[in-house]
């Protein structure tokens, strides 16, 4: 994926629940308080997505706690804060677009 691609849902709400430190089964926890509940993330699902960020820069290992349960928390980089800013205005010119279309759809109403 590159910079320009749309991110999907699961990736743009990860990257929305680390902009502060947070830790695996907080990012779930955080994703399905966010959603109520309509988007619920398996492990499978999250850690796959985790490495892919990692790797591509979005995100990074803030700490890592062997003695916790919460072992690793993970945190937005710069690059990641940049990704997440370009889908959130791309996804604001799609809810515009869709108003527009409904504004013009009213006024044909008429």
């Amino acid at each position: 994926m590159d910079n320009s691609s749309p991110l999907t849902e699961a990736l743009f709400y990860i990257l929305l629940a680390v902009r502060t430190p947070n830790h695996g089964y907080g990012i779930i926890q955080d994703i399905s308080e966010m959603t109520g509940g309509r988007v619920v993330l398996g492990p499978g699902t999250l850690y796959g997505a985790i490495n892919s960020m990692l790797t591509k820069g979005w995100i990074r290992l803030y700490s890592e706690d062997k003695e916790s349960r919460k072992k690793k928390e993970y945190l937005l980089t710069k690059i990641g804060r940049e990704i997440f800013e370009n889908e959130v205005k791309r996804l604001k010119e799609l809810i515009e677009n869709a108003k527009k279309l409904d504004g013009e759809k009213e006024m044909k109403k008429c």
